[in-house]
């Protein structure tokens, strides 16, 4: 069966997003799965605008765009509001603490990443992948082992600390 997963995952720079795009990709392709990534980013380094866009598959990609999200990840307001469009008829995730959510998308959930973050792990600067490990809870094409290679292969420093995370946010039940 040919399928195609699009996830969009937005916030600003600092929070983690190119991490976490680069991880779900290394994961796929941990799964036996194609995948592809494009970043895009504001000219600001720290604060400004960035986004990761994962393509993944089970066969050769032919365009790396989000177009129709099946899952997207907001971790700021502005990030939430210039990208919810591409997510009419996907999954919204988004940070609790950080988005005021519309009412106009079909599925939603907040996650309050931060906030398990500082309470459970000390440190916000895990959000991303408690947010990460929400994302894997809905994702049903590779195994969650994957991932957690993916997240131990790119932790320059703190892997013991995001795979916490990771874990944490996969078994979060939101509702």
């Amino acid at each position: 069966m040919t399928f195609r997963l699009e996830v969009l995952i937005s916030g600003f720079g600092g929070q983690g997003v190119v991490l976490a795009g680069r991880a779900l990709g290394l994961a796929a392709v941990h799964g036996g799965l194609e995948s592809t990534m494009l970043v895009s980013h504001g000219t600001e380094t720290r604060g400004g605008y960035v986004r990761s866009q994962v393509v993944i598959s089970d066969e050769e990609i032919d365009s790396p765009v989000v177009e129709k999200a099946d899952i997207f990840l907001a971790l700021s307001q502005a990030a939430y509001d210039r990208f919810k469009h591409l997510a009419k008829n996907g999954l919204t995730l988004y940070e609790s603490d950080l988005v005021v959510a519309k009412e106009d998308l079909t599925r939603q959930l907040a996650i309050p990443a931060r906030k398990l973050a500082i309470e459970e792990l000390g440190t916000e600067l895990a959000a991303n992948m408690i947010a990460m490990g929400q994302i894997a809870r809905h994702l049903d094409v590779m195994p969650f082992a994957a991932l957690q290679k993916a997240v131990a292969e790119l932790s320059k420093r703190g892997a013991e600390t995001n795979l916490a995370a990771l874990g944490l946010g996969f078994n979060l039940e939101l509702v």
